[in-house]
Parts: structure tokens; C-alpha cells; sequence
């Protein structure tokens, strides 16, 4: 799956940027363009060669160092599944992560970063416009800090160059996967306040959540399972139509366990996903979690909602073991996230200081190393990969009831 909990999700709702602010051009003399528009299409054309020239080469970067240098992990898992589902499975990721990057760069304006991803939508489901990708390089590539982020932004025409080359369905379900995570995207833009604004918002009710975690997430567990039956066919133990609900729920889970992990960075930009009626339930606003002692008044909401994400990591689990044990590498993609989110959970539901960004519970690279080594010996053993996920179910039972 996509959302390796998290830094190997698709990066959602880390302000990113350099110091300043979004490019302007002054006007030229003489009623010329102003220098942007000028900047933008020299961009464009470069953006236009670029694209014609681009080959095999132009695929093999932007699936191989590109992708990995943007997120190692989701590279990792990528690396892992059969040949047929890398590019398309890939390339979402790829252009997902750009959309998100547009939606989180707090030194541009909620209004502006809201247009410019709409405009890219309209660009992945359409024909590619140099000068809008241009415009799009232009004003968010500048204000990234990491230089792999800018050269995705700046790479988006060979990316769509990519996708125009997929077969008819893999580009549909492609183009459809990453509209629905836009529209997440969307979603937080619409919702919440500028980072800056020193207000904080918060979800209604469990629906505008649960609706939330599909949008974001859920929808790659669909996308997963599509990919999956159209090129392994045959080999999935249940229906289409079963792995597919099992699979929204596994994204679900994965999508829970950011909002809980991330719950105290997000409350410090002005977003509280927690619902407001169930913050009522247990007597609590949303300013209130910023508090001294927030974390204990806030603990049986958390425990509450880490019952919820275990049950929905139980759907992942039987996701993973309708995958048969011929098929290792689609299995050991399944299990890594099950494995590193539950031990989130676990971490989550023992942490007195939750709400504090700086002790936020996150499973150490060392611990995420050794579950990658260990569980390749054991990816065709049902009897080990289902004792190691009970022996992780029970650690974060025993928490929530310690």
C-alpha cells in the first residue's frame, strides 16, 4: 500500500517551502507581458521539447531516483511488486505526491494553492498544457526546501508524457486514484484556515472523517485491488469485490494512524480531524488539546479511535492473506505497513504526551529495518506472518487496557 505510516504515505499536510514568497514578475516596458508570463513560456517550450524527447531513459529516472528520492520507503515497497504493477502503481504515487505538495506549501495562499491544484487535476485527466505546468514549476518549485520535490514539480510533463503511454485501463485507473486523492487534498484546503491564521478547525462529525480517511487513502486500497486483478489475474483468494472493500479499509487504517500520530503538528497549523462531536462526548473543544495536560484529558478519545483503526487493520490482515504465498512480493508490500502501523498503535496508545509534536509516537528507521529483514524468510508462511500480526494485536491491546 501506499501508506506506510508515515513518511512513505503520500505526504500529507507537512508545510513545506523555502523562505519567501511566491514569484512576481514586474511588467515590462512598453506593455509588454509581465516577466513571469515571460518565464512561463520559455518554461513552457523547454517543458515541450522535454516532453518529445522524452524515451525510456525519462521513464526510468522518474520511477527509479526520482521516486525513491521523494520517498525511499514507498520506493522500497514499489521494488517489490511484480513487474506489470510498478509503472502505473509508480507513476500515481509520483503525481499524487506532487498534487500534495502543491496543497502543502504554507508560503503560498490556501486560494492560490487550491487553483493550482485544480489546474493539475485538469491536466492528468485531460490534455497537458506546457504553459499551466510551467505555471505550476514555476510558482511551487521555488519554495521547496528538498531538492527532489522541485525537480518533481518541474518534472510533471514527462510524468504525464508517462501516463498518455500507459494501456487504456491501467491510465484510467490511474487518472481516477489520484482525482480522488486530489479531492482529499481539496478537502483540507476548503476545510481548514491558513496555517498562520492561529485558528483551528475542526471536523463535525465521525462521517466528514471517515469520508476523509477514503479520500486520502481508502481509495489506494481500491486502486491496489484493481491493479492487482487486472495484472495477476486469477490470483486473489476472494472477489474483486471483496478485496476491494477490505482494501478501502486497509487504507483507512493506515490513513487513522497518521491523524493520531499526527494529531499535535496538525492542531499547530489549524487542523483538528478529530470530530467535534466526539471531542463533545468526552467534554472538549479543539483549542482545549493544546493545553497543558491535554494529552491525559484526551487519552480515552485517542483509545477510542485506536479500537477503530485496529478493526480496521483486521480487513488489511485478511487483505494480505487472500494473497497467496506464491505470490511473496505482493504479500511482503501488504505486511510491512500492517506491521509498522500497528506498532504506531501500539506506541500511540502508551504515550502520556500524544498531542506533543515532539514526542510524537513514531517506529525508529532501525525498527523498520529490521521488520523489512526479518519478514522476508517468512512471507510464505502463513503460520509466522499471522503469529508475528497477532503477538503486534495484542501488544496494543494490552496498552489500551494497561
Amino acid at each position: 500500500m501506499y501508506a506506510l505510516p508515515r513518511g512513505a504515505d503520500i505526504g500529507r499536510r507537512a508545510p513545506c517551502g523555502a523562505p519567501g514568497r511566491t514569484l512576481r514578475g514586474r511588467p515590462c516596458a512598453k506593455r509588454r507581458r509581465p516577466a513571469r508570463i515571460c518565464r512561463y513560456n520559455a518554461a513552457a517550450i523547454r517543458m515541450t521539447d522535454l516532453i518529445r524527447s522524452m524515451g525510456n531513459s525519462t521513464r526510468a529516472f522518474l520511477l527509479g531516483p526520482l521516486l525513491k528520492g521523494v520517498s525511499r520507503s514507498f520506493y522500497l515497497t514499489l521494488r517489490v511488486l511484480p513487474q506489470g504493477m510498478r509503472d502505473p502503481i509508480g507513476l500515481a504515487y509520483l503525481l499524487a505526491r506532487a498534487a500534495d505538495t502543491i496543497a502543502d506549501t504554507s508560503l503560498i495562499p490556501p486560494a492560490q494553492r487550491l487553483e493550482l491544484l485544480l489546474s493539475l487535476r485538469a491536466q492528468i485527466n485531460g490534455a497537458p498544457d506546457p504553459h499551466a505546468l510551467a505555471r505550476i514549476a514555476g510558482e511551487v518549485a521555488g519554495q521547496q526546501a528538498q531538492t527532489d520535490e522541485k525537480t518533481l514539480l518541474e518534472s510533471l510533463g514527462p510524468a504525464l508524457a508517462v501516463l498518455s503511454q500507459l494501456s487504456a485501463p491501467d491510465r484510467a485507473a490511474v487518472r481516477g486514484v489520484v482525482t480522488t486523492l486530489t479531492e482529499g487534498m481539496e478537502f483540507d484546503l476548503r476545510t481548514f484556515p491558513d496555517e498562520s491564521s492561529g485558528r483551528i478547525v475542526a471536523l463535525r462529525e465521525w462521517p466528514a472523517l471517515d469520508r476523509y480517511t477514503y479520500l486520502v487513502a481508502g481509495c489506494v486500497g481500491e486502486f491496489w485491488t484493481k491493479m492487482t486483478c487486472a495484472h495477476l489475474p486469477g490470483l486473489l483468494t476472494e472477489r474483486e469485490d471483496t478485496m476491494s472493500e477490505r482494501g478501502i479499509r486497509f487504507g483507512k487504517a493506515l490513513q487513522m494512524t497518521n491523524v493520531l500520530r499526527d494529531c499535535g503538528r496538525d492542531l499547530r497549523i489549524g487542523r483538528c480531524y478529530l470530530p467535534q462531536a466526539m471531542l463533545d462526548e468526552y467534554g472538549l473543544r479543539a483549542e482545549d488539546l493544546l493545553g497543558p495536560g491535554a494529552s491525559l484529558r484526551a487519552r480515552p478519545l485517542m483509545h477510542a479511535l485506536v479500537r477503530t483503526t485496529l478493526a480496521h487493520f483486521h480487513a488489511g490482515i485478511d487483505y494480505t492473506f487472500a494473497i497467496p504465498r506464491r505470490a511473496p512480493r505482493l504479500r511482503l508490500a501488504c505486511f510491512w505497513p500492517i506491521a509498522i502501523g500497528l506498532r504506531t498503535l501500539a506506541l500511540l496508545a502508551s504515550n502520556d504526551a500524544w498531542l506533543d509534536p515532539a514526542r510524537a509516537s513514531k517506529v525508529r528507521r532501525g525498527d523498520v529495518y529490521r521488520i523489512l529483514a526479518y519478514s522476508l524468510p517468512l512471507a510464505m508462511s502463513n503460520g509466522a506472518l499471522r503469529a508475528w500480526l497477532d503477538r503486534l494485536i495484542a501488544d496494543v491491546e494490552a496498552r489500551l487496557i494497561a
